[in-house]
């Protein structure tokens, strides 16, 4: 938690300062007195099915909501906060709760709030008006639970950069996407096909309650995303002109001020681009404050491209003479060839091992199609199908993944993972159909296509998927006895390591919990057995070494 301690330190330093950046972020509004603010009436069908005009929101079967939603940015914030009030409610407490255990002092929770109203005073300045106003339209229907957090509307605004965040201060996020594309010799019919997963983790429940968008903007292209409650920006998405956006993080220093939220960068360009130039014209003009692989797919342009952000850089990366195009969390293009931090974290991150596994994994499939991407985007094993634990960051399916997402851009199609992880059933939809015929005809039963949905995986019904979940709980309970120095029972101890074998982590806290019992001995074996299974990271491996060289001492 070195990353929190800094913020305290400098929230210290910043208390009694009320800048005149800090009071202007905090009383600004956006303009909305040009928009038409008239919504329509929303109303209930029954629990899972609402409609307000020709807008609706309803529950599938796979437990997925899809949204509709039309009209000028105050009238699309508002009618999304209408209809989705529930959801957006239960984000925020699901959100600020994991905070509050994350830092459980009052005072640093007070603390930690002077110092994010310092740090996100620049935000609004970087922000389009037509987007504050959406923001400012959802937060009409915010909870009233959390006003000594923020007003609503800042709140909902501080929380866009939340992903942001999460990619430089990694104790509070765990982020760690993959993504690639084939297209051309490498497809069963030719077209562009991509597949990614977004490994973004707030706690098991931020995941539950996913939300399948189709935005229908005054102005702009229509598109898809994948979102939750309160979130405008996107991280994994396709407009009616068949360009997809989805994002990686790269590896950044910890940012000094906010400034563009990288899901708002993406929503312009998904709303505003057709191609990849217009999209790498639209990246170039906006200021991020974390570095960022936005991962681009162009129907028009029949390929995909890697547009690369951070605050002091900016690189653009095409492959030439191949089909296929892979991103996980670091940087590619001639832009960031010598940058160091990109350098370091190609040599100590699990980022360059998930980049040849899906290497691995598209070379054994001659020509790919929807179900191979399905299966490559599930594969839980290392390179050369080597077991690595389950829950391994190492792996392409890390069992925490928020959604896996494919699409097929030059037809319109979209595959949407369903839980848990992106093991449950992919559900298909067809943007052409979803925005046909919508005026006065909202939807109350499924707006996607069953016919063309992909089975859930096996593995949700297996002993081994059964005990992982089990070893999920019981490293929570060892994490917290080391951390408590409470005493743990050795039958749980025992299990931890027989629910996920060959999984280094669970060696690695037996052997911390041994440590800190000072039984040396049996803490030598736990870190010794850790070292031969496949360590996440080098910093991982180092801290093992240590322990095992003050064993030794």
């Amino acid at each position: 938690m070195k990353h929190l301690e800094k913020i305290f330190a400098c929230a210290l330093l910043l208390f009694f300062l009320n800048s005149c950046g800090v009071s202007k972020s905090i009383h600004n509004r956006p303009d909305v007195s040009s928009y038409d603010a008239t919504i329509p009436e929303k109303v209930k069908i029954n629990d899972s099915t609402f409609i307000a005009g020709d807008n609706f929101l309803l529950k599938n079967k796979q437990g997925q909501w899809e949204l509709y939603v039309e009209g000028n940015p105050l009238q699309i914030g508002k009618i999304t906060g209408s209809l989705t009030q529930d959801l957006m409610q239960k984000q925020e407490a699901i959100f600020f709760n994991k905070v509050e255990d994350l830092v459980p002092s009052k005072t640093q929770q007070y603390l930690l709030r002077k110092f994010l109203a310092w740090y996100n005073r620049k935000m609004y300045l970087h922000i389009p008006e037509e987007y504050k106003a959406e923001i400012y339209g959802l937060s009409q229907f915010s909870s009233s639970n959390f006003s000594e957090i923020g007003e609503p509307y800042l709140r909902l605004l501080y929380l866009h950069g939340a992903h942001d965040i999460g990619h430089a201060l990694k104790d509070l996020m765990l982020v760690g996407c993959s993504s690639f594309a084939v297209w051309g010799d490498k497809t069963v019919d030719g077209e562009l096909l991509i597949g990614r997963n977004f490994d973004f983790y707030a706690g098991d429940d931020f995941a539950k309650e996913k939300i399948i968008a189709f935005v229908n903007p005054s102005e702009g292209h229509k598109f898809m995303s994948v979102t939750w409650g309160g979130m405008m920006g996107v991280v994994s998405g396709m407009n009616d002109q068949g360009l997809t956006v989805t994002i990686n993080a790269g590896k950044s220093e910890i940012p000094l001020v906010a400034k563009m939220p990288i899901s708002i960068v993406t929503r312009e360009i998904l709303q505003y681009a057709s191609t990849i130039d217009e999209a790498i014209e639209i990246a170039k003009k906006r200021e991020v404050f974390v570095s960022e692989a936005i991962f681009v797919g162009s129907a028009k342009d029949k390929k995909a491209a890697i547009i690369e952000v951070a605050p002091d850089n900016f690189g653009v990366y095409e492959v030439e003479n191949t089909d296929e195009l892979i991103c996980s969390n670091h940087f590619q293009s001639e832009a960031y060839k010598n940058d160091e931090r990109n350098l370091k974290w190609i040599e100590e991150s699990h980022s360059m091992y998930r980049f040849e596994r899906m290497e691995e994994l598209i070379s054994e499939n001659k020509k790919l199609n929807v179900v191979d991407a399905v299966a490559i985007l599930r594969n839980k094993k290392g390179l050369d199908d080597k077991e690595i634990g389950f829950g391994n960051e190492k792996a392409l399916n890390q069992l925490l993944a928020h959604h896996g997402i494919v699409f097929k851009p030059e037809s319109l199609e979209v595959w949407v993972s369903s839980n848990p992880y992106q093991l449950g059933e992919f559900v298909e939809y067809d943007l052409d159909e979803v925005f046909a015929n919508r005026q006065g005809n909202p939807a109350t039963k499924t707006i996607s296509n069953p016919k063309g949905n992909i089975a859930e995986d096996t593995f949700v019904h297996s002993k081994q998927y059964k005990d992982y979940e089990e070893y999920r709980i019981l490293e929570r309970e060892v994490e917290a006895a080391i951390e408590n120095r409470e005493t743990i029972s050795a039958e749980k101890l025992a299990a931890l390591q027989q629910k996920n074998p060959e999984y280094w982590k669970a060696y690695y806290l037996m052997g911390k919990y041994y440590f800190e019992k000072n039984y040396d001995a049996a803490a030598k074996i736990a870190f010794e057995k850790a070292l031969t299974k496949e360590i996440t990271t080098v910093p991982d491996r180092e801290k093992i070494e240590k322990f095992l060289q003050k064993l030794k001492n």
